[in-house]
């Protein structure tokens, strides 16, 4: 049975499971899918394990304990459902429906089961509605504030270029297929450049690492920018045709000397002179880059600033030139997403914000009215994916919250949980997957009956509606007839078939090759009046974050915190809590220097305290991995699940909610700590 990997990552791949008795045996890439090319990852290779884990929630369960304790009883369908709806009834009758909260994020990129009969029932309910997003969303937004639109270059066309920089972006893990197609580019004489503040496994095989501090990326780019118009490398014909504000940029950028800017980077400045060189005299150049580096108080400013540099340079105008970070807009020419809405449903009654990035906050403070009295948490883990983990936690045992946690296994935040739902997994449910890594469309087509009392979460809201005592029929809409009204623009009988089917768009997708940016004046605006009204800067602009290298925290928390995806059998924290995934990455870790180590005492191997105001982490010291980070910096990696960790807690316990300087995210990486020993058992006798 052909299907499609629906996890939160770029590659969206092709798979093909062994059905024998009902019962999935075997699972290996789809060999005819034109990305994948039948190869998976280590950690969807062993998803039957997951399937058919011994620890796997299959029936509804009710606390029975206090809450975080992880106890439950098991119930039955009729039971759990009562239960719920007889509470929310309460919360409705006491406080109205904003006191109601959903919190659902992306453990399926599915786009039936991440996002479309939830929205009818949650308004329905009136409940609160969720905002922002802690991937992705600041990324899209600042690259529609800068060229007008979030559609960039297709990133296969990397294979047809000369010079690929790698900025912020794992490839070799988070991105592994596209990994062959910048091999196809090195064969052909391609130099590949990676600049990130970790060495990762990305960086040993590229030609060139350049390790700027963390945060400092902009000013790595104006430098550049300086370079560029200072040499008079400028695409002029480009420039003068597509662009606006050029003056002013060339003004704005003449303070930006390499050796300004090497400064701040911590690199050299004949590096940075080197760079800008060869990406203005290399043709083509190809810029790719992830969504890592949204996670900062000034992530907006990175890639409202990385765009700028082919527009200066004309690399838009080439195939294999250009910029690409994320492709998933071009499916919406093709797909009705709005098919899933029905407003009507919340009666006109208007429903407050809250944003999913400070969901600690949300469950907390006295300051919102109605206090948050039932929340519902689906495709995803919060008090391990997003920051101020101990406020999470410490909100999650208010004994007057009702928590609903639809999930697999007893995760993080399911162990807080006063009822859970047990929730299929991708082998047991139809869907259609939007990649934005790549422009196929993926179908998934069920393999095997619901394990155990499982549900789809389509079937999980028909309940709960039903439950309600609501009646109308956009509550109880089938699957088949969600999907047929989704799938607007494309061959839905080849999809079916062949479970992939590439997006109908130009063969030769350059999407500014001849300007047409989606700006008012069609222009890439490198001076922009509107950004200037929002307080964001006429021009691009480098500002130190408040939690950044000599930032105004980092005299009582010296050291920079990254918290990066480092490990190949992890994806977030799914599959971290299964032994055959979990036991060769060992401990949580924590890569220090071994300057910083000496000076604070702290041996190879030894147990540390990573901490600052918001919480700790007891972690081993990985001194020996010097390479990987550098002085003022740490790595504390992400994806250990509570049950993994010496002291139940995982990195976002430390981490910041700060906002991102616009598009809704959150500086996860300006973080600051400190980190010191931890004494032995024999000292504290």
């Amino acid at each position: 049975m052909l299907g499609t990997c629906h996890h939160d990552c770029p590659d969206s791949c092709g798979w093909e499971v062994t059905v024998e008795g009902g019962v999935a045996v075997k699972i290996r890439g789809n060999p005819a899918h034109p990305y994948s090319q039948g190869e998976l990852c280590p950690k969807v290779n062993r998803i039957l394990d997951r399937v058919y884990s011994p620890d796997r929630i299959l029936t509804p369960l009710i606390r029975d304990g206090a809450k975080g304790e992880g106890k439950f009883r098991q119930a039955s369908w009729d039971e759990a459902l009562a239960l719920v709806a007889t509470r929310l009834d309460d919360v409705i009758t006491s406080w109205g429906g904003e006191a109601i909260v959903p919190w659902g994020d992306a453990g399926t990129q599915g786009s039936l089961m991440m996002n479309s009969l939830d929205r009818r029932f949650f308004a329905k309910l009136g409940s609160s509605r969720q905002v922002d997003s802690l991937c992705g969303g600041t990324a899209a937004y600042a690259t529609v504030t800068a060229i007008g639109s979030p559609l960039t270059c297709d990133p296969l066309d990397v294979r047809y270029s000369k010079l690929v920089l790698l900025w912020g972006t794992n490839t070799k893990l988070t991105n592994r297929h596209l990994w062959p197609f910048i091999e196809e580019a090195r064969a052909n004489g391609a130099k590949v450049v990676v600049i990130d503040p970790v060495r990762t496994i990305t960086a040993d095989a590229a030609d060139q690492f350049i390790q700027p501090l963390p945060g400092t990326d902009i000013a790595l780019m104006l430098a550049m920018m300086h370079v560029i118009i200072r040499d008079d490398l400028v695409d002029h014909d480009y420039v003068s045709n597509h662009t606006s504000g050029f003056e002013e940029l060339a003004a704005h950028v003449a303070e930006w000397t390499p050796s300004h800017s090497a400064a701040i980077c911590g690199i050299e400045a004949d590096v940075i002179e080197t760079l800008a060189r060869e990406y203005a005299t290399t043709t083509p150049a190809f810029i790719r880059t992830l969504i890592g580096a949204e996670h900062r108080e000034h992530g907006a400013q990175f890639f409202r600033t990385i765009v700028c540099l082919p527009s200066l340079t004309g690399a838009w105008k080439l195939k294999g030139g250009g910029y690409s970070r994320s492709v998933g807009s071009y499916v919406n020419d093709f797909v009705n997403d709005s098919s899933f809405d029905a407003p009507h449903l919340a009666a006109g009654k208007p429903r407050r914000p809250i944003s999913m990035n400070t969901i600690g906050w949300a469950l907390t403070t006295k300051e919102l009215n109605p206090p948050v009295k039932a929340l519902f948490v689906y495709n995803g883990n919060p008090v391990a994916t997003a920051p101020q983990a101990g406020l999470t936690m410490q909100g999650l045992s208010r004994e007057d919250l009702f928590t609903v946690v639809s999930e697999q296994f007893m995760t993080d935040t399911a162990r807080f949980a006063d009822v859970i739902f047990p929730a299929c997994t991708q082998l047991e449910q139809d869907d259609v997957v939007t990649a934005w890594g790549h422009l196929y469309l993926g179908y998934n087509h069920k393999a095997i009956e619901p394990v155990g009392e499982s549900v789809p979460n389509t079937e999980l809201w028909r309940r709960l509606s039903r439950a309600m005592g609501f009646t109308e029929p956009e509550l109880f809409e089938s699957d088949d007839s969600l999907l047929e009204r989704y799938l607007t623009g494309v061959d839905v009988d080849t999809l079916r078939r062949d479970a992939v089917i590439r997006l109908p768009v130009p063969d030769d997708l350059r999407p500014y090759a001849n300007g047409g940016f989606a700006t008012t004046s069609g222009r890439h605006e490198f001076a922009n009046a509107e950004l200037e009204r929002q307080g964001h800067g006429r021009l691009p602009r480098f500002a130190t974050a408040n939690e950044g290298p000599a930032g105004p925290m980092s005299t009582t928390y010296p050291l920079v915190l990254m918290s990066p995806k480092t490990h190949q059998r992890f994806l977030n924290t799914s599959y971290s809590h299964l032994s055959a995934h979990a036991d060769p990455e060992g401990e949580m870790y924590c890569d220090i220097t071994a300057d910083d180590a000496r000076a604070r005492g702290i041996q190879d191997g030894e147990l540390v305290r990573v901490f600052n105001d918001r919480g700790s982490v007891e972690v081993v010291a990985r001194v020996a991995s010097t390479t990987r980070t550098r002085p003022g910096m740490v790595i504390v990696p992400f994806g250990w699940t509570w049950s993994r960790t010496r002291d139940k807690n995982t990195v976002n316990v430390l981490t910041s909610d700060t906002p991102t300087d616009w598009g809704g995210g959150v500086a996860f990486y300006d973080t600051l700590v400190q980190v010191e020993a931890v004494p032995s058992r024999h000292e504290h006798r």
